[in-house]
């Protein structure tokens, strides 16, 4: 058995063979590849860019456990139950949790390095939705940088763990029976390895990061163009909560034209007492929420817009000049030198903020081991669904799920080797071709596609708003020819195939719940949508849904 349809590509030209592929680099990643080595597994990285370029890098503000004097996991589920607005998997949360601590207490022994205070314990700060200081940072505000830096360093001095840097990964294999057997992909270099390829598995790893590269402005890097949730649809694996994109309050505004990547004012600083004001000074979360700007993500980024439409402008501010240039240069030197290299002084001056896409809260549905629906298929990270976030995301629980369930991942996966339930899989990689071929859009698409998201299906959202962009969508599939298989059009192509799976989720979900917002269903409606919505589970991207109660 093959895929029942994948993109329009060369045939593989060289193959290789290893125990268990890992797509992606970041925090997930490279955890589980360490872990499974430790194993006596052999493993294999595939990642887009370098080692260190997805999106765990980005990451400023931290890592939430509770790791603090008096806090207690009970706490941090019940924090993260909130956020999540009904719809997180209470045994996913309680064991993101309860297994926490100790996951980033392996990231410290595997060489990562937290801010200390004097007594020589990880100083701990707060973010929006969190009760108690429980955020771990290093570096002030490089938390992620950090965790890549150490991560990264453990992979390169395991001289048996493979690389492939620069692929992009782009359909599933699978054997006779449907169980996972490797991948294709493009590498993009010269060498041995050049071209579209093939990689046979015993078993497949997506942790391939997230999608916010299908809306106009993100703060997520360029490589992030969903190409994990593309695969698993085109494999039909099922995809679960897309409607519920993050959109981070506080991006730094560097004007109405801006595109791409954003630079990021971590939700921290609000954390250390930064204030969200209008251009006339008022501090309008005040009496909106009992943690005023530290309210949960979805809650401040709907103020800000509203906002904004009120005053009829196209950004708000935040307040951090009380902090002093020295609070500024030691706590958030990332973030000083972010707003100074545009201009902008946090120290004496107002920092312009507006929301941006950020975090996919939905993703490929797994179980509590990171399996997914198709066998021998495993997903951590961004790209997955563990059901720890629901309708939004607590902050800073992303990187504490991606090495809690990465952790989990490499566990079962070490298990099953022990027991002899991990063979290696037979595939014809030239039989692959039999699949369906997507055709391939233009990658001039991809500004299209981030148009029409981030107009229709954005922070705000409507029946006539989502409809304009599925129609949208569709024309531009509607002409049947192909595009020149290349890294551009395979990328413009997932992009159009999660964006339609999102739209249509969306457009089916008619409340207000998390960060999904309906103007013309302004509501939140437990009676009918306290459910789940699968997207489509036929690999043929056609945006049909199921549902499932939550």
């Amino acid at each position: 058995m093959t895929v029942s349809h994948r993109l329009t590509a060369p045939a593989p030209g060289w193959t290789s063979t290893t125990d268990v592929v890992v797509v992606g680099s970041g925090v997930a990643g490279l955890t589980v590849a360490l872990n499974v080595r430790k194993a006596g597994l052999r493993a294999m990285v595939v990642t887009k860019a370098m080692l260190d370029d997805g999106s765990t890098r980005w990451a400023q503000g931290g890592i939430a456990a509770a790791l603090g004097e008096g806090d207690t996991p009970e706490q941090h589920l019940a924090d993260t139950l909130v956020a999540g607005a009904g719809l997180c998997d209470e045994a996913a949360v309680r064991t993101l949790v309860t297994e926490g601590p100790d996951a980033v207490r392996h990231l410290i022994a595997t060489g990562a390095a937290f801010d200390l205070d004097a007594e020589g314990e990880i100083l701990l700060t707060r973010e929006g939705g969190h009760h108690r200081r429980r955020i771990a940072h290093a570096g002030g505000d490089a938390t992620g940088a950090e965790i890549s830096r150490a991560l990264v360093s453990a992979v390169r001095s395991d001289p048996g763990l493979e690389l492939i840097e620069h692929a992009l990964v782009l359909d599933l294999l699978t054997d006779a029976d449907g169980h996972a057997a490797g991948l294709t992909l493009h590498v993009m270099g010269e060498g041995q390895r050049d071209g579209v390829g093939a990689i046979r598995a015993r078993a497949v790893v997506l942790a391939t990061g997230g999608m916010g590269q299908i809306f106009s402005a993100t703060t997520n890097p360029a490589v992030s163009t969903g190409d994990g949730v593309a695969l698993a649809l085109r494999a039909g694996a099922e995809v679960t909560d897309l409607e519920f994109v993050q959109f981070h309050p506080t991006v730094l505004w560097l004007g109405a034209e801006a595109e791409g990547q954003q630079p990021l004012v971590s939700e921290a600083v609000r954390g250390e007492g930064a204030h969200l004001v209008d251009a006339d000074g008022v501090r309008f979360m005040v009496g909106q929420h009992e943690l005023a700007e530290l309210a949960p993500r979805d809650i401040v980024a709907k103020a800000i817009t509203r906002r904004m439409q009120e005053l009829g402008t196209e950004h708000m501010y935040l307040d951090g000049r009380h902090f002093g240039a020295e609070m500024w240069a030691e706590r958030f030197p990332t973030i000083l030198a972010s707003c100074r290299s545009h201009g902008i002084d946090p120290v004496t001056e107002l920092i312009p903020v507006a929301p941006a896409a950020h975090y996919a809260s939905g993703g490929v549905r797994t179980d509590l081991l990171g399996r997914t629906t198709v066998p021998g298929l495993y997903a951590c990270g961004e790209v997955a669904c563990t059901g720890v976030h629901g309708a939004n995301r607590l902050a800073s629980n992303s990187l504490l799920e991606g090495l809690v369930f990465a952790e989990r991942i490499a566990a079962d996966l070490t298990a099953r080797h022990r027991a002899g339930q991990l063979p290696e899989r037979s595939v014809d990689v030239a039989g692959a071709r039999a699949a369906k071929a997507v055709p391939l859009l233009a990658p001039e698409a991809r500004a299209d596609i981030q148009h029409l998201m981030s107009t229709g299906a954005g922070v705000l959202r409507s029946a006539a708003s989502m409809a304009a962009t599925t129609a949208g969508l569709a024309r531009l599939t509607a002409d049947e020819k192909s595009a020149d298989p290349a890294v551009e059009s395979w990328e413009a192509t997932n992009l159009h195939s999660v964006a339609t799976a999102l739209v249509a989720a969306a457009a089916q979900r008619e409340e207000t719940r998390g960060c999904h917002w309906r103007e013309d269903f302004p509501d939140r409606d437990d009676a009918v949508w306290l459910r789940h919505i699968i997207s489509p589970v036929r690999g043929s991207g056609n945006g049909d849904a199921d549902l499932v109660k939550g």
